[in-house]
Order: structure tokens, then C-alpha cells, then sequence
């Protein structure tokens, strides 16, 4: 028969049993937690908020403020759609002259020199301008001039 004493000692050994079960169960979660980084919350990466977005000199817009911004923005959509409807014609596109597409580009050629020959439908002209200078229409003498009437 066991005495008074062996049971409180048994309980005793229970009660520390289940006090040290709970403090290795609470030691080994916290190892577990400094052994995964990936589950430790003070080394996560802040969420990026609008200000990361935004260039350092301009202060965060207020609700109202964007609200304005795209009232304005909606009235000047609205005011251009009406301009176009109401003034078609100075938004159709302008067809380009070909003969004066070729001579603006002969003239911006930086890379005639005096004496090249270029064709155009008027006839065949020769370079007589210099280099270094900004080219006329009198620098291009024409190969076979007609003969005046």
C-alpha cells in the first residue's frame, strides 16, 4: 500500500511532467519561429504604399483633391469632343504635296555635295551649293534646261 507520501510525490512528478511537456512544447514553437524567417512577421517587407509611388516633391493628394482632378479632366474631354464635332474640318488631316515633301527633304540632306545630281519630276538638277552653308532652291542648276520660247 502506498502511503500519503508516495501519492503526493506521484502527483507531484505528474504535475512537473505536464509542466515541462508544456514547456518544451512552448520552446520548441519558439525555436521553430526563429529557425523559419519566412514565418517571423518583424522581418517581412513593409507593403508599398501610394507615397512609394509617387516623386518625393509632391504631397499626397487629398480624396477631394482627386476627385477634382478627375472633374477637370472629364469637363476638358468633354469640351474637346464638342470642339471636334462642332469644328470638324480643323481636325481632318492635310494632304501632303509630294512635290513639296521631296524638296523639303532634298533641302535638310546634309549629305549632298557639290556636284551630285538628284532627280525630281521637274528634271534632273545638279548640287551647286557648299557645304557648311543652308541650302536655297537656286543651289540646284538643272542638268538640260529647257530651251525659252
Amino acid at each position: 500500500m502506498r502511503t500519503a507520501r508516495s501519492n503526493h510525490s506521484l502527483d507531484r512528478g505528474m504535475r512537473f511532467g505536464a509542466l515541462g511537456g508544456a514547456v518544451m512544447t512552448l520552446a520548441g514553437a519558439l525555436g521553430f519561429g526563429l529557425a523559419s524567417p519566412s514565418l517571423c512577421f518583424a522581418q517581412t517587407e513593409p507593403e508599398p504604399s501610394v507615397n512609394d509611388y509617387l516623386p518625393p516633391s509632391e504631397p499626397e493628394v487629398t480624396r477631394d483633391e482627386w476627385r477634382q482632378r478627375i472633374e477637370d479632366a472629364r469637363r476638358r474631354a468633354k469640351e474637346a469632343s464638342r470642339e471636334r464635332r462642332e469644328h470638324p474640318e480643323l481636325y481632318k488631316p492635310v494632304p501632303e504635296d509630294p512635290d513639296l515633301v521631296a524638296t523639303e527633304r532634298l533641302l535638310r540632306d546634309d549629305s549632298l555635295q557639290r556636284g551630285d545630281i538628284v532627280t525630281t519630276k521637274k528634271g534632273m538638277f545638279v548640287y551647286q551649293g557648299r557645304s557648311g552653308q543652308p541650302r536655297r532652291d537656286q543651289d540646284f542648276v538643272p542638268v538640260n534646261p529647257k530651251p525659252v520660247r
